[in-house]
């Protein structure tokens, strides 16, 4: 069998001077401070920086257009196309810049899912690159090691800048997807999310593509009864609070798979948010940043080593990066059985949306194309409207596919199983938009999500709302009557019709550019203008 660094040349021609391979977590630790890359915290999480770039670059993300993905990938703004031939150039040039040098190697699973399991092989610049990727990925057994077919190669080399000119790139950062040479190259970024995001991305052409499972960007857990929940949500809609549940198991907080009786997480790990994270607020995310775990580009209190996790000086995209066993109800085996509820949620600063519906499975297919939430206006002069956010299947910037062929595959899994509910949660406002009306309760959140979990509504009553047509449960248990329904707390009805009216123009303007490839039914889940309202 090959050994790691002759692979390497064989198929890279990279031929390091030395190479650091499945280096445990404290090692890595060890190597970073002894580079003077990062620091120790009080609790005795790794602090790093990853310099200029503190988030993923969309616009420098490409994938090589080839035989496989010509004709599949939805090409456009979010898939932007690259040569072969630049590919290659450009990979040897990479590799050319890491011969010579220490690099540091991991062999690790994707997907828990043993029948969709992928070898995947990570080549880092550095050692705590190689540590994010020990805690994200899913962990081999050492009889399992070192791999000898590895299905995917990761090249991470943040000190390469590219020659935009030269090598065809937009600026001196890149991340490329090559489904033929089954390579991901990345340069000129530090920033460790380019790795799990680029993985992410294949998975999601791979398993829809090929094998027709659903691949999701959610959070999932399972209750004491085996049941299954999924909560789908962008930014600043309570994912990671509503998710995390110390009564229920928890499978995974970002990246899932769908196949028919079972859901399971691609990831051994977590990439959390850290901005304003407090042992109150979120205790097994604050309890989890401890020894083993990597912190990116927090920032200590003045003269000691503390985190001040609302210290948002180098960006307010702050991560903690841990194995998913730091946090104490993590499910062993990272799946699941077929979910029993789905949970979509938005925070709709509009005050339009009722704080939670159930949809049938057009509304459902409609809603995962749609991916809404909206955001609250910033501190430009001029701005004081929410601004709406719309983010197919809650992660446009990762499919590779169009949005479509996902959600066809969330509805055809609904119809198999017309037991599953899904559910729209609104976490925004009511009453008003911002500036007029109150944010949700997060207390009254819980108590419609648990009673939707523990069954409490499957026999209430419910009442279509005007224009979105979905069902709003007309009693929910410790929650009072008048919450749910949305208009009847707008002091002024007209003007809540007429900001429903707004809200359903963006909607059915958002779907426009999906609605040649979406089928009737999903078409049918559209909202409606209306001039007459029914309270």
């Amino acid at each position: 069998m090959q050994t790691v660094m002759e692979s390497l040349e064989n198929a890279l021609q990279l031929e390091a001077a030395k190479i650091h391979y499945q280096l445990p977590s404290g090692k890595l630790t060890e190597q970073t401070l002894a580079l003077g890359q990062g620091s120790l915290s009080d609790a005795g999480a790794l602090c790093v920086n990853t310099g200029k770039f503190t988030g993923r670059s969309p616009k420098d993300r490409f994938i090589v257009m080839d035989d496989i993905t010509k004709n599949a990938v939805d090409w456009g703004e979010v898939n932007i196309p690259f040569a072969s031939k630049a590919f290659d150039r450009l990979c040897d040039k990479v590799c050319g810049y890491l011969s010579g040098k220490e690099i540091w190697v991991r062999d690790a699973f994707a997907c828990s899912n043993e029948k969709y399991r992928m070898n995947i092989r990570v080549v880092t610049e550095t050692p705590w690159a190689n540590l994010f990727c020990h805690n994200l990925f899913l962990r081999p057994e050492p009889e399992e090691l070192p791999f000898e077919k590895t299905d995917w190669l990761i090249i991470h080399a943040p000190g390469f800048s590219a020659n935009p000119l030269a090598d065809c790139t937009r600026q001196e950062n890149f991340t490329i997807l090559n489904f033929t040479r089954k390579i991901i190259l990345i340069g000129g970024t530090a920033y460790t999310g380019e790795i799990k995001k680029g993985v992410f991305s294949v998975l999601n052409f791979i398993l829809p593509h090929y094998h027709k499972v659903l691949s999701m960007h959610c959070s999932a857990n399972e209750g004491k009864r085996k049941d299954v929940a999924l909560f789908f949500g962008l930014s600043g809609t309570g994912k990671t609070t509503l998710s995390a549940d110390p009564q229920r198991k928890l499978i995974g907080d970002d990246e899932h798979g769908w196949a028919e009786g079972s859901v399971f997480n691609f990831e051994g790990g977590c990439y959390a948010k850290c901005v304003n994270l407090s042992e109150e607020k979120e205790p097994q995310i604050f309890h989890a940043v401890r020894k083993g775990t990597l912190l990116e580009n927090t920032v200590f209190f003045a003269n000691s080593n503390r985190v001040d996790f609302d210290n948002i000086s180098l960006t307010e995209n702050t991560r903690a990066a841990y194995p998913i066993d730091f946090i104490p109800n993590a499910k062993t085996l990272s799946a699941g059985n077929n979910p029993k509820n789905i949970f979509f949620l938005t925070c709709d600063a509009f005050g339009v949306l009722p704080p939670i519906s159930k949809l049938s499975k057009g509304q459902a297919m409609y809603h995962y194309v749609s991916g809404y939430t909206a955001k609250i206006a910033g501190t430009e002069i001029g701005i004081n409207e929410p601004q709406p956010v719309f983010s197919a299947c809650f992660g446009k910037v990762f499919l590779p596919l169009n949005p479509v062929a996902y959600a066809e595959l969330l509805g055809g899994l609904l119809e198999k199983h017309p037991d599953i509910n899904v559910w729209l949660i609104n976490t925004g406002w009511s009453g008003g938009g911002y500036g007029v009306g109150k944010r949700i309760s997060l207390r009254y959140t819980r108590a419609m999500m648990n009673a939707a979990l523990d069954g409490s509504l499957n026999d209430v009553a419910y009442q279509p709302h005007a224009h979105f047509g979905v069902q709003i449960p007309k009693s929910v248990p410790g929650v009072p009557a008048e919450i749910l329904h949305p208009r009847e707390l707008w002091e002024d009805k007209d003007l809540y019709d007429e900001a429903a009216n707004r809200l359903a123009q963006l909607f059915i303007s958002n779907f426009e550019q999906y609605a040649a490839k979406a089928g009737r039914e999903t078409r049918a889940g559209a909202p409606v203008i209306s001039d007459t309202i029914i309270s």
